[in-house]
């Protein structure tokens, strides 16, 4: 018996002697992963990727008791991969638009949890960071369901050189902020931004508070904390409580429960994955009669279903548009070649300004 138990034990040290040596390959090999993504803007989780990972590589296993195993092995090793990419992600520089608790602060921070924070005053600002090479990515709003599109994120987009590698869906609460021990009895004004303030009309006529507006809602939420007076209150997301030591003292007050911000990760460099399956085009077209049809009709015609179709006003040519475009499905393809080869037939202006994966939420 005591042999049968040596020789299962030098077994065991002889596999685990193998699978340091191919851990730590594997890891090398997480780090290029990683490299990669910051390159492209990218954020570590691709539970795509995993899900793939695991369902392949459990079809090694016959043994379906083992199977089970193996696959929370998988799972296991996965998750130290993820550990470690967070632990690279440290130096990456993220700019974004706004103060500290902002959404798009709570955006930025929830695509790259690990990654440095940096505040710009404006959407330019943030963008020409990455430019410049202050920052690796940038975290801008491109769309909101309830306001609509994010003009200046788009002009920026259209006649800029950055690309998108990522559209992250972030729903918005708005909430009753005021400070600590005071109640709702307390509150008479609210400040916040027009838009929250609209959003939360409703509410506000009921309540009968008295309004000022606010460059943005982090912003009247360091208003309410500094002047202390228990009888103003801010309208703001529970992240910015916290952070400016407020209470709660209504929650998702805003009107409508679908409030969602679309935010997009614009890098130097254009990422060419799997995981982004939807394609971004800029375009615009001839002036000539049904010229933007012939470009909507190209599109169908190679397979490629339109998501979104806007237009937006070029700002250096009085009564000229652009078009922004969103399709399921890449353009790296064959097939994808052939329909820009068209549409630059009918369009003045093509650009393939990058790819999502649609639907991702934060």
């Amino acid at each position: 018996m005591s042999n049968k138990l040596e020789e299962a034990r030098s077994i065991i040290n002889s596999v685990d002697e193998q699978m340091a040596k191919l851990f730590v390959e594997r890891m090398k090999a997480v780090k290029t992963v990683y490299e990669y993504k910051k390159e492209y803007g990218l954020p570590i989780l691709d539970q795509k990727r995993e899900n793939e990972v695991v369902k392949r590589n459990s079809t090694y296993v016959e043994d379906e008791i083992l199977k089970g195993y193996y696959i929370d092995f998988l799972k296991n090793m996965m998750s130290v991969s993820r550990t470690y990419q967070h632990r690279l992600q440290n130096g990456l520089k993220v700019a974004y638009s706004g103060v500290e608790g902002a959404f798009a602060h709570i955006a930025s921070g929830r695509i790259f949890p690990s990654g440095n924070r940096v505040s710009y005053g404006d959407f330019k600002a943030a963008y020409d960071s990455v430019i410049k090479g202050e920052c690796d990515v940038a975290v801008l709003p491109i769309e909101n369901s309830y306001a609509g599109e994010v003009g200046q994120t788009m002009d920026l987009i259209f006649s800029g050189e950055l690309f998108i590698n990522g559209i992250y869906e972030l729903e918005i609460h708005q909430n009753l902020l005021g400070l600590q021990g005071a109640t709702i009895e307390d509150i008479k004004k609210v400040t916040s931004h027009p838009q929250a303030l609209s959003q939360c009309h409703d509410y506000i006529e009921m309540r009968k508070f008295e309004t000022e507006e606010a460059n943005n809602t982090a912003l009247a939420a360091k208003t309410v904390a500094e002047t202390n007076y228990k009888s103003l209150g801010a309208i703001a997301s529970l992240e910015t409580a916290e952070i400016f030591g407020l209470k709660v003292l209504e929650a998702n007050i805003n009107k409508s429960g679908e409030n969602t911000t679309r935010f997009v990760v614009l890098s130097k460099v254009r990422a060419n994955t799997v995981a982004l399956s939807s394609t971004v085009l800029m375009l615009t077209v001839k002036h000539e009669a049904g010229s933007l049809a012939n470009a909507v009709s190209i599109i169908g015609q190679y397979g490629f279903n339109m998501t979104a179709l806007r237009s937006r006003p070029m700002r250096k040519h009085s009564w000229q548009y652009y078009f922004y475009i969103e399709i399921d499905g890449t353009v790296d393809s064959e097939n994808g070649q052939k329909m820009l080869e068209e549409l630059k037939k009918v369009c003045d202006t093509v650009k393939v300004a990058g790819a999502f994966a649609p639907h991702t939420e934060i």
